[in-house]
């Protein structure tokens, strides 16, 4: 009753191997493009109009039709809930972060916003991939390992302390080592936030024990750039 059903019928049709060829090559592009206004048009009680349109274009062979997917994820995560977020879309969003780095951009690009929006148990599993995000297919591609540093910084606050002590902190500590200068330096703002987390949380202990690791690390460093890192950080703090 929303929409025309001959509309929403000429709209689901588009991920038609034959439209490509007959109609526009990019013709399921555009499809992925608009599916997010189509889902909050039909509303959450309907994504069932639209689940097989999705998974057939989240597993398109062309990367372009999944990048875009990936790029407007969290928007439908808000869109449908958490709990169909949960069941049709987490398993599609793991999909991603095994894809082309052209694809896992656009889900690190949004991680924050994807990830808070999960319960905490759910959450919780991804503390154990977020360091794969600094594997990436080209090592040149410094900009993939800067967007993983502000997303931690935004990141920290869906954590406790303990988490952010076993799982994120050596993240850190190899950003601030990277070989790029931009990328080190939204790293030592990643630092100093973790750092920040631990003692608004009264964990004065691990606070101190990541000074520590710091000063080994950083003062004492035998090479003038892990020197020269460790007063940035203090500049930063």
């Amino acid at each position: 009753d929303i929409i025309p059903q001959p509309l929403l019928d000429q709209y689901l049709s588009m991920t038609d191997p034959a439209r490509a060829q007959t109609v526009d090559t990019e013709i399921a592009k555009h499809c992925a493009y608009s599916l997010p206004g189509v889902a909050l048009t039909l509303g959450r009680q309907n994504w069932h109009c639209l689940k097989d349109t999705y998974e057939t274009l989240a597993s398109d062979i062309q990367w372009k039709v999944r990048r875009t997917l990936a790029f407007s994820i969290h928007e439908l995560a808000v869109i449908l809930g958490d709990q169909l977020t949960a069941a049709d879309l987490v398993p599609i969003f793991n999909g991603f972060l095994k894809d082309l780095d052209e694809v896992r951009i656009g889900v690190l690009k949004h991680l924050y916003d994807f990830l808070k929006l999960l319960h905490a148990d759910k959450r919780r599993e991804y503390l154990y991939q977020l360091d794969e995000f600094a594997v990436t297919d080209n090592s040149r591609n410094w900009r993939f390992r800067y967007e993983l540093a502000e997303q931690l910084i935004l990141i920290l606050e869906l954590y406790n302390h303990n988490d952010v002590y076993d799982y994120l902190r050596h993240i850190a500590l190899t950003l601030c080592s990277d070989k790029v200068s931009e990328v080190r330096w939204i790293s030592f703002k990643l630092i100093v936030a973790i750092l920040q987390k631990f003692y608004a949380n009264s964990a004065n202990a691990l606070g101190l024990n990541f000074i520590n690791e710091l000063v080994v690390r950083f003062r004492h460093c035998s090479k003038w750039v892990g020197r020269q890192a460790f007063a940035f950080i203090c500049q930063v703090g």
